[in-house]
């Protein structure tokens, strides 16, 4: 099926946008462009171009809800293949400034959620090699 457009960004609602781009620039590497401080773009490598738009009056998703205010997408991030590498990556993402959602059951789902400094949700994924 040919498709109708070209994907172009995946676009988060936050009350900084230059914070959360330079926490996620942080996380999967990129560097912001943020000229304009209501709109900035980060070009992951290898991944997606993230651009944050700035929401006054932002509420954060409350995870894991599903009734009302919930989560409406999350982004994951491969942290390694071992648990020692996914530890690392959680003391990393923790120092930036994201908090736990979730890591009960860890190694039977092989991620953990955690909210970035805005309350959104994301993951640091086990990958399994071989």
């Amino acid at each position: 099926m040919s498709a109708v457009a070209r994907f172009r960004s995946v676009v988060v609602d936050c009350p900084d946008p230059r914070e959360l781009a330079r926490f996620y620039a942080r996380v999967g590497g990129g560097t912001p462009e943020d000229d304009d401080p209501d709109w900035v773009v980060l070009r992951v490598p290898g991944g997606p171009r993230l651009a944050f738009q700035r929401s006054p009056g932002h509420t954060p998703p409350e995870w894991p809800r599903a009734d009302r205010n919930a989560q409406q997408f999350h982004l994951d991030f491969d942290a390694g293949s071992t648990w020692d590498e996914i530890d690392a990556a959680e003391e990393r993402v923790l120092a930036l400034g994201a908090r736990v959602l979730d890591k009960e059951d860890d190694v039977k789902k092989d991620f953990r959620v955690y909210a970035d400094p805005a309350g959104h949700p994301f993951c640091l994924c086990r990958i399994e090699s071989g």
